[in-house]
């Protein structure tokens, strides 16, 4: 099966990325070094059409930028960073989690508050807010 090779200008729209986006990302160790032509034109192949693929997802994710180039870093190094790789990403799980938290208890007290507004219950009362604050 012959392996599937992208222009910039392909990978940019595929993902939704801009090339200067892809061009930053590579600069800077976010994903490993795009194979190129002689001419020195970028050809995304499948393996590097996965990084950019992951780096989107994690970065949407709001993975810190540090440790993904840490993690890639690692990655070109060899199998025995396999463990310093997996404890980065562990952090970044506990992060990710702690972060879905406190964005689950906003999301909550947006609810209360919204609800607050349909039942006719907000006033300017000081009281409520600091009841609203403690909820």
């Amino acid at each position: 099966m012959e392996e599937c090779i992208l222009t910039i200008a392909e990978v940019s729209k595929k993902y939704d990325i801009t090339a200067d986006t892809l061009r930053y990302y590579e600069r800077i160790g976010l994903i490993p070094a795009v194979p190129r032509k002689p001419n020195g034109i970028r050809d995304y192949d499948q393996a590097s059409c996965q990084w950019v693929e992951l780096m989107k997802c994690m970065r949407k994710a709001g993975v810190q930028i540090e440790a993904l180039i840490e993690y890639v870093a690692l990655f070109r190094q060899g199998d025995e960073t396999m463990d310093a790789r997996k404890t980065i990403l562990i952090e970044q799980r506990k992060r990710l989690v702690r972060k879905m938290q406190d964005m689950q208890e906003t999301l909550e007290r947006l609810d209360y508050k919204i609800e607050m507004y349909e039942q006719g219950k907000m006033t300017s009362d000081y009281q409520l807010h600091i009841k609203d604050c403690q909820k």
